[in-house]
């Protein structure tokens, strides 16, 4: 199973997940372009694709599907809600309703031979979900967009081959930026975003020998930087977890693509 995230932040997610027999999408929330790019990069044509999943409908998740949906037709899997707003969103009416796909917070369902559940997260949407893909090759797991974690999240990521998750801002960086006092509240609060220590402490509950990619996703431009992230997180799992060389570790690119992995 393949892996790659065409970009990650708040400027736009798009990631790729890939078996030789199925082809799907999380996220389009970059340009048409970027995304054929992107899949061209991986040596699979936008016409392969076997379904996109959408976690919400904020802007930097869903803004590239509607130009994407009016080429090529792709099944849409996302919650109920998710899916009506994204219809409200449609204003020219580019996607063709009978590809929606209502899924269900913890019902698991099959896209092709991939093995996929939804489960839900801490954010401010109205019904966002994160994915844990089953392709009987390897796990992946992938939790951004949550202001908090809990024992329901670490058991939708436990015994993950590769993990996609949010550090998305240093708590100092943001203290002392430039943000309205109510953005910063809305980040730091349980239905924001996950700060780098926080997904250093997420990680630490995770680790185990099925682990072999960590992919520190959603980083904010303004609140942090990719070293900074990286150094965070890798700082405290050498203190608490001994070596961890054995776990390659690193940040996905907010508006390139980051390294395919292959699991």
């Amino acid at each position: 199973m393949r892996f790659a995230s065409f970009a990650s932040g708040s400027s736009g997610n798009c990631e790729y997940v890939g078996n030789g027999r199925t082809n799907i999408l999380v996220d389009a929330g970059i340009s048409t372009k970027r995304i054929v790019e992107g899949l061209e990069k991986t040596g699979v044509s936008p016409l392969e694709l076997d379904g996109i999943l959408i976690t919400h409908e904020h802007s930097d998740h869903i803004t590239g599907l509607y130009v994407f949906e009016s080429k090529y037709n792709v099944p849409v899997y996302a919650t109920q809600a998710t899916l009506k707003e994204i219809e409200r969103q449609d204003k020219n009416r580019r996607i063709d309703t009978s590809l929606f796909v209502p899924i269900e917070p913890d019902h698991a369902f099959d896209c092709g031979d991939m093995h996929i559940t939804p489960f839900s997260t801490s954010h401010d949407a109205i019904d966002p979900v994160c994915y844990r893909i089953n392709s009987g090759e390897g796990v992946i797991g992938m939790a951004t967009d949550l202001g908090m974690y809990d024992d329901y999240i670490l058991s939708q990521l436990d015994m993950c081959n590769l993990l996609f998750v949010e550090a998305n801002y240093d708590v100092a960086m943001l203290q002392a930026g430039k943000y309205p006092f109510m953005l910063k509240k809305r980040i730091l609060g349980e239905y924001g975003h996950l700060s780098n220590d926080m997904c250093a402490r997420m990680i630490l509950q995770l680790l185990s020998r099925n682990v072999k990619h960590i992919f520190l996703a959603h980083l904010s431009k303004e609140n942090n930087y990719p070293l900074l992230a990286y150094q965070t997180v890798k700082c405290e799992l050498s203190k608490e977890y001994g070596d961890i060389s054995r776990f390659n570790i690193q940040t996905a690119e907010r508006s390139s693509m980051s390294c395919a992995v292959t699991i």
